[in-house]
């Protein structure tokens, strides 16, 4: 049985053994337990499942000062960073648990029996219920904000589904702690036995895929995880949807007018968003547009300036550090200064012309390097977006006196990305309503879901319609007179 180990990133050394990978018969005990917590969880109704949600998140805010250390240690992010990650999983899970008790998420839809110009129509009502326990991966550069607690989790609790987590290597101690703290709220709460449950190592990820208690899964890592995993939900004698979030190389366009009027703030702003983490976010500008004339090689020269005073990084993983030191390095523009030890690694500027832009640039590096792409004029680098990989983001920085070449480049970046992001920095996700995080493939393996933001939750549900049911047949959400209002459609109009 192999152990898992805990290492700190700052020194390369392992720091404990915190568990042992999963066996086959733990993980059938724990697939089975969650397949039936699915219906008492189910049962417990909207408020009660909002009360979860809200005492897992004081939960966490009362272990902060222990959770943050532990994933510093684990992750050499930052006490500052983590403390912001943890508030943002916090307030995701009290943002659920409102959507929760306000209830439209589950698109309440009654059309009484009557007469249509089409002839009679029978009694009708549909909502959106839960699909079943759903699997979660782990992040390696969240451990607070996409592991074991985090927004897949807590959307998918929300739902209504039981969670299995598979824990990242990276971060084990962390998704230990935290786990612990959220399996105690769920007892507190009462919850049922197997609503929630820790897994460990690489068989028993995907052989959680493969169960057939799992109904849905919810990753983000790497294109080449994700794919395999992927592959494993697909081909399964029943499918399940797997909704992945995988690399993304996230352009961002710089304007001749731009370039030439804000130069200074445009290179501290690059800098500072494709080093913000160590380059470790999946929304990260990987390739930066700029025009090649005198305003954008000016640009380009002070982006230079920037880079080699950036102080070096700890990597997540010794495996992230390799991969990012084996990446090429042809057209190195600038580094910034000498790694540390540990997992170590110095920003890296590298830069090229369109015409010239190969596969191999367009693809995800993970850490703390962006590509300059140099265009001539606006053919050039429609040319050269065409190459770019659809992305998470696409990011444009234009003045307002170029509103038609603006339409124009945004409308071509619109293709290749899930959220368009207006002379700021692609960076920081905002967990809101109204925030799309996803994208057409490579990006993520659906683009019509979001997995930031309260509707991400719409991925664990599926819709069922009651046709000619007796009122007691019912759930309360399609009851004529609910006992928990929440806005519907009655026979067309919408109710609020």
């Amino acid at each position: 049985m192999t152990d898992i180990i805990s290492f700190d990133p700052r020194t390369g050394s392992a720091v404990e053994t915190v568990a042992s990978e999963t066996t086959p018969e733990e993980l059938e005990r724990i697939c089975s337990a969650a397949a039936e917590a699915a219906e008492p969880l189910q049962a417990m109704g909207r408020a009660r499942r909002a009360r979860l949600l809200r005492a897992m998140a004081d939960g966490l805010e009362a272990d902060r000062e222990a959770i943050v250390a532990t994933a510093d240690r684990e992750s050499a992010l930052g006490e500052q960073r983590l403390n912001g990650e943890l508030t943002r999983t916090c307030y995701q899970f009290r943002q659920f648990a409102d959507a929760v008790e306000e209830g439209s998420f589950v698109e309440a839809t009654i059309d009484h029996a009557g007469d249509t110009p089409m002839g009679p129509r029978p009694d009708l009502r549909r909502m959106l219920v839960p699909l079943g326990p759903v699997a979660v991966f782990g992040a390696s550069n969240f451990p607070l904000a996409f592991s074991v607690p985090g927004g897949d989790t807590a959307a998918a609790l929300a739902a209504g589904c039981p969670v299995v987590v598979k824990a990242h290597p990276a971060h084990p101690a962390t998704s230990l702690r935290c786990f612990d703290v959220l399996v105690r709220a769920a007892a507190d709460g009462g919850a049922p036995e197997g609503v929630l449950a820790l897994v460990h190592g690489t068989r028993a990820g995907a052989d959680l895929v493969r169960h057939p208690a799992i109904r849905a899964v919810g990753f983000t890592g790497s294109e080449r995880g994700g794919r395999a995993l992927f592959d494993i939900a697909s081909s399964r004698p029943d499918p399940v949807p797997f909704y992945g979030e995988l690399g993304s190389v996230n352009p961002l366009v710089v304007t001749p007018e731009a370039a030439r009027r804000r130069g200074e703030e445009i290179a501290r702003g690059v800098v500072g968003s494709f080093t913000l983490g160590a380059g470790q976010f999946c929304t990260k500008p990987g390739l930066v547009f700029l025009p090649a004339d005198d305003a954008g090689r000016k640009l380009e020269e002070l982006m230079i300036g920037e880079v080699t005073e950036v102080p070096p990084f700890v990597l997540l993983t010794e495996g992230i550090r390799d991969a990012y030191e084996a990446a090429g390095t042809e057209g190195l523009a600038a580094q910034g200064r000498e790694a540390s030890e540990g997992w170590g690694a110095r920003a890296r500027l590298i830069a090229t012309d369109a015409a010239d832009l190969t596969e191999d640039a367009v693809q995800e590096c993970f850490g703390p390097v962006t590509t300059v792409v140099r265009y001539r004029d606006e053919s050039d680098l429609r040319a050269a977006l065409e190459r770019v990989p659809a992305s998470l983001t696409a990011t444009l920085l234009s003045e307002r006196d170029e509103a038609d070449l603006r339409g124009r480049v945004g409308r071509a970046l619109r293709e290749k990305a899930g959220r368009l992001v207006y002379d700021a920095y692609p960076t920081g996700v905002a967990v809101t309503w109204a925030m799309h995080h996803g994208g057409p493939w490579p990006a993520s393996t659906n683009a019509l879901h979001t997995s930031v933001g309260a509707t991400s939750l719409r991925r664990f549900l599926r819709p069922v319609a009651w046709q000619g049911a007796a009122p007691e047949d019912l759930p309360d959400e399609l009851a004529d007179t609910p006992e928990n209002p929440l806005p519907r459609r009655v026979d067309g109009r919408l109710e609020v």
